[in-house]
């Protein structure tokens, strides 16, 4: 099977446990918005953010050591998960100790305890979700994506529409869920066995540390502009405009969700592929069709914002959130940026520069930081959302320059700005509600997908080839 054939069958593995569950979860925003006002709807982002942001500084980020010191032949897979598990363990003993300074956090009054189990089962059902990739069990990882979303949808039911748990309501959902996962992928892929402390190599353990600590502070600072987005509009505007900013950062996850399918499996190629012959070739196509997809996935979201954002936000609860809608189109440009910067990540992550993955991030998280004081007291919200999409500009010009030095693929630089210009043109359509702009949008569509179809075709083409 070629290596294109082989990725396209992953990818489509991944998009049966992703798609199905994502759109599910991608409806329990209605659901949130419905249950909670938008003060509660900024708490629960902000814990969940923080949560999203110590795990990989109390995991060391070691998952991601796992994935690429355990498909690597030389290593033994024993040995590679043994280290892993040894060196989160630690991690989470770290998380205990620290746990009162991250109680300091006005935010987390009343949910520290969860928000410390909250970290603790993440850790654990992303280091047995990351060894079934590993172990090749890739429809295992797929079903467990699909188990996992129906668990965590009926306890969101059962927690927040039955008992009207609030906040609290939401983080038991996400731990009773990753726990199962957890559960689920030990038995079902029999993981305890692989596990041993006889087995635990201090020089593996050393380069798995050195490669997975580089990425900490990658993680962190991604998530870091997240935050500090809701953390500003919070302290300078208000608490009701970062819940709408919340419910308004939904609908971009979309574009996330392909990407993230998509990437599960580039991840795997990317690491496989890494001595190819053709590996510069390989990456160009690949690119290009990554890159067109998303881009026409993007217009389509941007044409349909109003649409989406009247069936998919309730503003039963909150008619503050009747204003989302003006703060998605450009948010989804944004993901579209975040989502090629994920994909020059996979350069550092295969020939193991993740330095490079770091300093790079540094830009982004620098740009964010500074642009949001400068752009939010004037602009409100909505300079809290250019201040993001710039940041993610930064980053992706940064790096398409810089990650092309280790892995020389082409890019057609022309093409790219064509389509960021006619999406932003978009975006300020349904942003300024200019007068006949359902025909602009739709012209968008129509000629965005005219121009990236080609790109398309190309690696269909050559997935199609029986060699």
């Amino acid at each position: 099977m070629n290596k294109y054939k082989t990725l396209a069958l992953n990818t489509m593995i991944f998009a049966v446990g992703s798609f199905s569950s994502k759109l599910l979860l991608f409806l329990l925003t209605r659901l949130y918005t419905a249950s909670f006002y938008s003060e509660d709807l900024a708490t629960k982002s902000l814990l969940e953010i923080t949560a999203n942001f110590l795990i990989p500084v109390f995991s060391f980020s070691i998952a991601e050591a796992l994935l690429r010191f355990g498909l690597a032949k030389e290593n033994s897979v024993k040995s590679v998960f043994s280290n892993a598990v040894v060196i989160e363990l630690f991690g989470l003993a770290l998380l205990l100790i620290c746990s009162p300074l991250i109680g300091l956090l006005p935010y987390t009054s009343g949910y520290l305890p969860l928000l410390i189990i909250y970290i603790t089962t993440s850790c654990f059902r992303q280091l047995c979700a990351q060894f079934t990739r590993v172990r090749g069990l890739l429809k295992l990882y797929s079903l467990d994506g699909i188990i996992t979303t129906l668990t965590l949808f009926l306890f969101n039911l059962v927690f927040i529409a039955g008992l009207d748990l609030g906040v609290r309501g939401f983080m038991l959902s996400v731990i009773c869920s990753d726990f199962l996962s957890g559960i689920f992928l030990c038995v079902a892929a029999r993981i305890p066995k692989y596990f041993s402390f006889r087995e635990t190599d201090k020089n593996l353990i050393k380069l798995m540390f050195r490669f997975s600590v580089a990425l900490i502070p990658t993680a962190v600072l991604w998530i870091f502009t997240g935050f500090s987005d809701r953390f500003f509009i919070n302290q300078m505007v208000s608490e009701t405009a970062a819940g709408v900013y919340e419910a308004s950062s939904k609908i971009p996850n979309l574009i996330s969700m392909v990407s993230t399918v998509f990437f599960q499996a580039w991840n795997i190629s990317a690491i496989v592929e890494n001595d190819a012959a053709d590996r510069e070739k390989f990456y160009t196509r690949v690119f290009g069709a990554y890159q067109s997809i998303l881009v026409i996935a993007a217009s389509v979201l941007i044409a349909l914002v109003q649409p989406l954002s009247l069936g998919l936000i309730s503003t039963e609860k909150d008619a503050a959130y009747a204003t989302a809608y003006r703060y998605t189109p450009l948010l989804v440009v944004a993901v579209l940026l975040m989502c090629f910067n994920q994909f020059l990540s996979s350069v550092y992550t295969a020939t193991k520069h993740t330095k490079n993955s770091f300093w790079t991030s540094l830009i982004a998280a620098g740009v964010n930081l500074i642009l949001n004081f400068a752009l939010i007291p004037k602009f409100g919200t909505q300079g809290a959302v250019v201040a993001t999409l710039l940041s993610y500009l930064a980053c992706y010009l940064v790096r398409i320059f810089d990650a092309r030095r280790y892995v020389p693929f082409g890019v057609n630089h022309f093409k790219s700005v064509i389509n960021l210009a006619v999406l932003v043109g978009m975006s300020l359509c349904i942003i300024y509600l200019f007068p006949f702009y359902p025909v602009y949008l739709v012209c968008g569509v129509i000629f965005l997908c005219a121009y990236n179809f080609d790109a398309i075709a190309q690696t269909l083409k050559k997935i199609l080839k029986r060699a």
